[in-house]
């Protein structure tokens, strides 16, 4: 049966359809007293069954043994009864007390059983995986470039409006008395190449929004925004970025983008009550974060694993060039640790002392040797605080490195080894990549490399094959001639997980010299429903899609040779990738962020809620080091905030091909994929200590 027709079936339906295709199981269930009968039933079932060892057949032994058991969800800190097949068993014998049960359920359980006889499908074509790729547009192609170019015209004429009203506000981005209409037209088309005059314009309302998308949203997705924002919910987002939408309905696919402006149902509903996903985030003076960590007062040090920690200045670094809809600090804008208003952002003159002990921090800490500087947005902040935030850094490695050469062998301190910068304004606002801060970075490099330095990384996040422009062509180029790498993490939302979309993103990046880094899992709770993308379509990519840029083990030391040291990357990457006739690389790992134990796609289902969301059981990534608070924490339960089906659907209403995703189901393990030698931390000509500082893990 058509996956389309299989996801419109009532449960009256469904039960006809397992009479039919699932005999066996339906005898199995008429002739077993209770669901614990059932279960010794299917027991005996597959022991006598020819593919009892098979991947169904120990998927479905895994039910059985946690059926009847109760689990701790971790993300929500609740117990859980597990009633997978107690609930079949119900639905077989017609007994189900809940008739307004979803189908969801019951339709992961057809495709599991089924598997049990069915071969297994064939992985796609080469060719297929290219016709998926090709049909994703570009922000380089000729006829969106077209489009856009009306947009910033269209654009253009409502921002002079805009400025004309302004009562006050900006002193740089004015008219001055008796200037003809044409004579601002033309200062308002210089403006539009300055990143200053973007966040000056900002639209920060939904009336503001539907006049520079030409009125084109519609009166239901307006009162959704009007909802949200009575509810305190920010809105920020930059003309440029604006006008890569399509507002015709019929030239490119842009929902890539427009799921990341414009908020959710579920999202609205829940703003407000949204709980701290990243547990270790939260953090109380004087106690340990999730994850074992002691850290310095206040919210500027987030960490979770030995050697990395991020730092969060109190500058306008914490705000962003646009508020993404996913975004995995929700719970910070909405506790307003993070905003918009940045003449509050401004730092404050105790920042310089409060930077210096932050830094401190990293000093005189046995085992950190890499900083995450983000937010927010690290190039948020203005170039001279940002090149006073590196020079600290600076500074501190140099003492941290001084100061080891009087420690013995194997109590030396692990010394800073890689500086990144997080930063989306690449794809948001990537005139912010200015000649000033292209020099700040090569300055940093040279004197940051003499003392030990080796990595320095751009950490962006470019969302789709459409965020890349002739402006980001432009940012890239700069940001790689300053000898940085930039490396890309996808957040794998429902617009981006459609078939070729994420291989045409690999390609289009790779063409122009960026790395590919991770492909996220939406994490988060009800907020995040309508962009969540279940794991076993990370899998399913992984091994369906990604496997065709997938390198060999000599090719991934000769492509880490070619660019350690971060010089003419784009000629490297691109000759490399001919040479070897790669049409992507696939340098990137699939993974979910778990609440204090880190990023990790090693899994296995342990069962399926009423309505069909999987219960997956996760173990840590094993290829790097963790906080040793891992050991005390027992198995890592997480439900999905989606069942299998209810996102099938969603692509159909999107206009995909669901017999395209119809090895979705087979999907129900995973194993974290080794990372590319480039994200390894270089060895030292050292020995250092074992031993962690600010770590308290009780018992």
């Amino acid at each position: 049966m058509k996956q389309k027709k299989m996801l419109t079936l009532t449960l009256s339906q469904l039960k006809q359809l397992y009479q039919q295709e699932l005999p066996e199981l339906c005898q199995l269930a008429g002739q077993s007293i209770n669901d614990k009968d059932f279960r010794n039933s299917l027991e005996r079932f597959l022991s006598l069954h020819p593919q009892a060892e098979s991947n169904p057949g120990k998927q479905i032994r895994l039910l059985i043994n946690y059926d009847g058991t109760n689990i701790h969800e971790l993300s929500t800190g609740q117990d859980m009864p597990v009633q997978t097949l107690s609930v079949l068993h119900q639905f077989l014998i017609g007994q189900l007390e809940n008739t307004d049960l979803a189908t969801d359920l019951f339709i992961d359980l057809f495709y599991l059983f089924k598997r049990l006889d069915a071969p297994e499908m064939p992985l796609p074509s080469p060719q297929r995986i290219k016709s998926r790729t090709e049909r994703w547009a570009t922000g380089l192609d000729e006829e969106v470039m077209e489009l856009r170019a009306q947009n910033k015209e269209r654009m253009l004429h409502v921002l002079i409006q805009k400025i004309e009203n302004r009562k006050s506000g900006s002193t740089r981005f004015k008219f001055d008395e008796g200037l003809s209409y044409d004579e601002k037209y033309q200062l308002v088309s210089q403006w539009w190449n300055d990143f200053r005059f973007h966040l000056s314009m900002a639209i920060k309302s939904p009336s503001e929004l539907n006049r520079l998308l030409g009125n084109s949203l519609s009166s239901e997705t307006m009162y959704l925004l009007s909802r949200a924002r009575k509810k305190g919910m920010p809105f920020f987002a930059t003309p440029y970025y604006l006008s890569l939408l399509d507002i015709t309905g019929d030239g490119y696919n842009d929902e890539a983008i427009r799921s990341y402006i414009l908020y959710s149902p579920r999202l609205v509903e829940t703003y407000g009550n949204i709980r701290a996903w990243e547990k270790e985030d939260i953090v109380e003076a004087g106690k340990p974060n999730a994850a074992g960590w002691l850290l310095p007062d206040g919210h500027n040090i987030h960490r979770r694993y030995p050697e990395v920690a991020i730092l969060i200045p109190d500058t306008m670094g914490r705000a962003c060039g646009g508020l993404c809809a996913s975004c995995q600090r929700m719970y910070d804008f909405q506790s307003e640790r993070l905003n918009f208003e940045f003449d509050s952002l401004r730092p404050k003159e105790s920042w310089d002392k409060k930077l210096r002990r932050l830094m401190s921090y990293f000093e005189e800490d046995t085992q950190l040797r890499d900083i995450l500087i983000t937010g927010g947005d690290a190039l948020m902040s203005q170039n001279k605080t940002l090149r006073n935030i590196l020079e600290a850094v600076y500074r501190m490695a140099a003492r941290k490195r001084k100061a080891n050469q009087e420690r013995p062998e194997g109590e030396k301190y692990a010394e800073l080894q890689r500086v990144r910068l997080g930063s989306r304004l690449p794809a948001y606002l990537p005139m912010r990549i200015n000649d000033e801060l292209v020099e700040i970075l090569r300055e940093f490099k040279e004197k940051a490399s003499a003392i030990g330095v080796k990595q320095f990384i751009i950490q962006t996040h470019f969302q789709t094959p459409l965020e890349i422009t002739p402006e980001a062509r432009e940012a890239i180029s700069k940001i790689l001639s300053a000898g940085w790498l930039i490396t890309n993490q996808l957040v794998y939302t429902v617009a981006a997980s459609r078939r070729g979309h994420t291989t045409k993103l690999r390609q289009i990046l790779n063409s122009l010299g960026v790395v590919c880094y991770y492909t996220f899992s939406v994490k988060g709770f009800n907020e995040n429903y309508a962009v969540f993308t279940p794991n076993s379509r990370s899998l399913q990519e992984q091994h369906e899609e990604k496997i065709y840029g997938q390198l060999t083990p000599e090719q991934a030391t000769e492509l880490y040779t070619l660019l350690e040291k971060g010089e003419d990357t784009t000629t490297r990457i691109r000759r490399f990738m001919r040479k070897h006739h790669l049409p992507f690389l696939a340098t990137d790992r699939s993974v979910l962020n778990l609440p204090a134990i880190g990023k990790s796609m090693t899994f296995n289902m342990v069962g399926l809620t009423e309505d069909g969301k999987r219960i997956l059981r996760f173990d840590h990534d094993r290829t790097r080091h963790h906080s040793p608070i891992i050991d005390k924490m027992g198995e890592i339960y997480i439900v999905e905030n989606k069942s299998l089906a209810a996102y099938l659907r969603q692509l159909g209403k999107m206009g995909e091909d669901l017999e395209d995703y119809a090895s979705i189901w087979s999907y129900t393990e995973g194993e974290t994929e080794p990372r590319f030698s480039l994200y390894e931390y270089p060895e030292f000509e050292f020995q250092t200590t074992d031993r962690m500082s600010n770590l308290k893990v009780e018992g």
